[in-house]
């Protein structure tokens, strides 16, 4: 367990470095945007291999961190929080009102307009900034809440993976589909065989990703069922699951991430940016993060606690789970992710990332300020 220990450590300090190396992408990328206007975004939409740059790290890339994300979530789920029953109903409660609540009230803005398919925008938490606004806060942080936080983006995480998986596809070919699921077939055949091949797993994760691709399922979703096909073990920090976790984190953290926030937050503060931000898109996505992630979880933690399936770590208080929720409305990566999938017209997006980015300052804000009153020295 003591191995374990030193894992959950070193993923928190990454997460924490990456959250914050994401913070100087964003405000890079802001700052480019603004004194070049949209010739900066134009370099993320030249062609390379017949698709622009920003679709391979959109759909490519991105298929790696989703691996990552499907890694943690795997060893959450056997050895983390998410292993014992009980105590991984807390996150697992209060990830399941982090997201119905801010759907709710998305809706509640834009029910039965066109942009009512934007509704899973701020359901979505950002491990890396939430961590690294937690980490501000320095050593008095409970590590019970450290632990909260992580499994309750971990799980977010892997509801936001079904919401893309069941809402966001697009052209769904069976036949492609049924390739990809022959494909993972082998893989956990080969799983159970025993097969301890790095590179056969790669190989046939690129198959995975291609048939993925072609089904008209997001093909991101390929790097999370590939992690599920990995070989894990409890016992030996040099088991296949292991081995490639420990490996992607840091190119995860300082290469595939940042890229991603500089590829992405291109927004153009036009003059009718903040008319376009104040829509019901945009109010939607920004009370949905500020109001809709502190709420829906408190409310379904207490409604958890209140019927006995699950406790309040001792050390941690419950203004503190509130504030808690609150840095869970840092959506960023993945609200942004869900963005790209959900809209295709500019203005839209304009105003989504807009929205995004306030609604997750706005969150990082009242998350820290409430921690910092409610955490003693």
């Amino acid at each position: 367990m003591k191995n374990w220990s030193k894992i959950y450590y070193d993923f928190f300090e990454s997460e924490r470095t990456a959250g914050l190396l994401l913070i100087i992408c964003t405000i890079v990328s802001l700052w480019l945007t603004y004194y070049t206007g949209t010739s900066y975004e134009q370099i993320w939409h030249l062609q390379f291999l017949d698709h622009p740059l920003v679709f391979w790290i959109n759909d490519g890339l991105m298929t790696i961190f989703f691996l990552l994300v499907g890694l943690e979530i795997k060893r959450e789920m056997y050895v983390g929080e998410l292993a014992d029953v009980r105590k991984s109903l807390l996150p697992l409660v209060s990830a399941a009102g982090g997201m119905a609540v801010p759907a709710a009230i998305y809706l509640l803005f834009n029910e039965g307009t066109d942009s009512a398919k934007g509704f899973g925008i701020p359901m979505a938490t950002d491990i890396a900034f939430s961590l690294a606004v937690l980490s501000l806060l320095g050593s008095r942080v409970p590590t019970s809440l450290k632990l909260f936080l992580t499994a309750l983006a971990i799980a977010d995480d892997l509801g936001a993976i079904v919401v893309i998986a069941l809402f966001y596809a697009s052209g769904f070919s069976f036949f492609n589909f049924g390739l990809a699921g022959i494909v993972w077939g082998v893989m956990l055949i080969l799983k159970n065989k025993n097969c301890y091949s790095l590179p056969v797993y790669l190989l046939l994760g690129v198959a995975l990703w291609f048939f993925m691709y072609r089904s008209g399922i997001h093909p991101t979703i390929a790097g999370v069922l590939m992690a599920f096909a990995i070989p894990f073990s409890s016992n030996s920090k040099n088991s296949l699951s292991h081995v490639l976790q420990r490996r992607l984190h840091k190119p995860v953290a300082f290469f595939i991430l940042p890229l991603f926030a500089l590829a992405n937050t291109a927004i153009v503060i036009s003059p009718s940016f903040f008319q376009d931000v104040a829509s019901p898109v945009g109010y939607g996505i920004i009370f949905g993060l500020m109001l809709g992630k502190p709420l829906g979880i408190f409310l379904f933690a207490m409604a958890g606690v209140a019927m006995k399936v699950c406790v309040i770590p001792s050390e941690m208080s419950r203004p503190q789970l509130f504030w808690c929720g609150a840095l869970a409305g840092i959506g960023f990566t993945m609200s942004i992710f869900i963005t790209l999938l959900a809209f295709d017209e500019p203005v839209l997006l304009n105003a989504s990332k807009g929205a995004i980015l306030i609604g997750s300052l706005l969150s990082g804000i009242l998350g820290y300020t409430g921690l910092r009153q409610t955490i003693k020295k």
